[in-house]
């Protein structure tokens, strides 16, 4: 590999930083694991897109119970065996398996499958029925118990994180993980700046879509083309940059190749000038209106 371009890629994400509302300082690139560890044929190449995202400095790794049945928690697990100190580990718990009665053994699940005896952050992957005030307890009891570090939510809309900040110690969450990507700026609205007012960052899954049609835009947009060849990256490259252009932000791409957690990663070396997102914004504009929270 070039030597130079590993050295830039790990300063750019040295530099490119979110913070926590703990003062925790976390690269504004992790990686996810959606899909991963389902198929016993690609594990090999799976495990060593993950290991070399760490070597890069990509050390938050993102998964979940639900991910193949628990099956991408293994596959992390294995990932980073005799390294967990390097990794800022993070899970998510199902809407059901979130009240006081099940939540306890839905941790330490997920804890036996990826090897460890805490888990950095724990989200809750989406709501359910069981009341915000019975999740916060039970994620506050994990955290007493050094089971979990922090916990957080996902796919919560503007007023769902109303509602999470004005329950009982539901400002001790840390994050809310959400769909965001350029073509997908729902967000931009509301739900993002009230993430600023709050110092609460976003974690952006899919940030370079998930599939189908919208990824093809992405790639072939002329606006988004012409800037990747200002840059001499690739025309993802500069969606994924897009998604990290604040300090606010922080995206959970997926790559399988490693040529492909070479340009993740490189992403965080191409800084914007305001023409570029000006450009950006006349063809994928921010919303003038409240847009419902995409989910997928």
């Amino acid at each position: 590999m070039d030597e130079k371009r590993i050295a830039k890629i790990k300063d750019a994400l040295a530099k490119r930083t979110v913070t926590l509302p703990d003062g925790t300082s976390l690269p504004s690139l992790g990686q996810g694991t959606w899909y991963m560890g389902e198929n016993p044929q690609t594990k090999d190449k799976e495990m060593k897109a993950l290991q070399l995202g760490l070597e890069l400095g990509m050390t938050l790794i993102d998964t979940a119970e639900m991910y193949g049945d628990g099956d991408s928690e293994r596959l992390v697990g294995e990932a980073i065996k005799g390294r967990r100190n390097e990794v800022f580990l993070v899970s998510k718990v199902y809407p059901h398996h979130a009240g006081l009665d099940m939540i306890s053994k839905a941790c330490e699940s997920s804890l036996k499958r990826l090897g460890t005896d805490r888990l950095d952050l724990y989200l809750l992957h989406w709501r359910g029925r069981v009341p915000l005030t019975e999740t916060i307890e039970g994620m506050e009891k994990l955290r007493e118990e050094g089971k979990i570090l922090r916990w957080g939510v996902s796919n919560f809309d503007t007023a769902d994180m109303d509602e999470l900040w004005n329950t009982p110690n539901g400002k001790n969450g840390v994050t809310n993980q959400v769909l965001y990507h350029l073509g997908s700026r729902g967000i931009d609205f509301d739900l993002l700046p009230w993430h600023h007012k709050h110092n609460m960052p976003i974690m952006a899954y899919s940030p370079l879509a998930q599939g189908g049609s919208l990824r093809t835009q992405l790639l072939n947009d002329p606006t988004i083309q012409d800037i990747a060849n200002k840059y001499n990256v690739q025309p993802l490259q500069i969606a994924l940059a897009w998604t990290i252009r604040s300090n606010n932000v922080l995206a959970i791409p997926k790559a399988v190749q490693q040529e492909h957690v070479l340009a993740n990663a490189e992403a965080a070396t191409i800084e914007f000038t305001q023409e570029d997102l000006d450009k950006l914004d006349q063809v994928f504009p921010k919303p003038t209106r409240k847009m419902p929270l995409d989910i997928i």
